[in-house]
């Protein structure tokens, strides 16, 4: 092997990325130790496969399989362009391991594609990052004791509605709910069953919503539902079973169960509302439950 050529791959073998080339045929006539590391496929399992057989399989994010469609290096060899694209290979042990792909084409001394390069790197990182970084969001609008939509995040649902309702006549309502003598229950049982019995509530609120609803800890003890597409009296309706729900779970203390209750107030959204009016208006009507007994719903809309 002339001495160039030697030094050539020993360039090669030395990148991290990944590097292997095919000809024309997409038949692997090279494959580097940077491909060997990332793959887990020795130079002598891939050098003389063709990228059809699919060694790597290939898949984008959706899981279609690239290898006889939409794969970089035949639309290199196509069009004679540079192609890049982010996907996921299969690793030799089983696993499949996000690479960024470039390919480029590889001409004869007189222009003709006679194969292509691809280059690939390991995109772990990367997408640990967007991981890390898509967790970070859900933290932010989180209420990390229920596992509910937080403040914040229900704020800005409420102003996105109000939107909608403004611009295209969009129909919406909120529900405040409020846990019936929840002081008492901190009190004589502990605030770690305080924190159970609002666990209790917001398992209860998020299995009775529907899955285009959200629902979100207000602080304390309540809690808001913004619910979208209904009528009064499909907002009355939800409210009862949210009511109904709560009522039905029980609270496990050290000398039996404690019954938990909550009152509701709901009303629709009005365009000439702000979201502190609209809340206020619902907070309103839920203390008309709290004043008529508790464990009640009452609904009203703006005058």
């Amino acid at each position: 092997m002339p001495i160039e050529t030697e030094l050539f791959k020993s360039l090669l073998d030395n990148f991290y990325d990944g590097v292997y080339f095919v000809d024309s045929e997409r038949r692997i006539t090279y494959w580097n130790q940077g491909a060997e590391r990332i793959t887990g496929f020795t130079a002598g399992e891939a050098v003389g496969t063709l990228c059809s057989d699919n060694l790597l399989m290939h898949v984008d994010g959706a899981g279609t399989c690239l290898c006889h469609a939409g794969c970089p290096l035949a639309a290199t060899i196509s069009d004679g362009d540079r192609h890049e694209a982010e996907v996921f290979l299969h690793h030799k042990q089983g696993h499949r391991v996000p690479v960024l792909v470039r390919a480029a084409p590889i001409r004869d001394t007189d222009g003709a594609i006679v194969g292509a390069i691809e280059v690939f790197s390991d995109n772990s990182t990367k997408m640990a990052a967007l991981q890390r970084a898509n967790e970070l969001e859900r933290i932010a609008f989180l209420d990390p004791l229920t596992g509910l939509a937080n403040r914040a995040y229900t704020e800005i649902t409420l102003r996105g509605r109000l939107d909608e309702l403004v611009r295209y006549g969009w129909p919406f309502g909120i529900l405040f709910i409020d846990v019936d003598h929840f002081k008492q229950v901190n009190d004589t049982h502990g605030h770690d069953a305080g924190d159970q019995a609002l666990s209790i509530v917001a398992d209860s609120l998020r299995g009775g919503a529907r899955s285009f609803d959200v629902v979100g800890r207000w602080g304390g003890e309540e809690f808001v539902a913004v619910l979208v597409n209904l009528s009064e009296r499909k907002l009355r309706a939800i409210a009862e079973r949210f009511r109904v729900l709560v009522e039905t779970s029980r609270l496990p203390v050290a000398d039996g169960a404690v019954r938990i209750t909550v009152s509701i107030g709901g009303t629709l959204a009005d365009p000439r509302d702000s979201v502190d009016e609209l809340v206020k208006r619902a907070d309103t009507l839920m203390y008309r439950s709290k004043e008529t007994g508790r464990n009640r719903v009452t609904v009203g809309n703006r005058d």
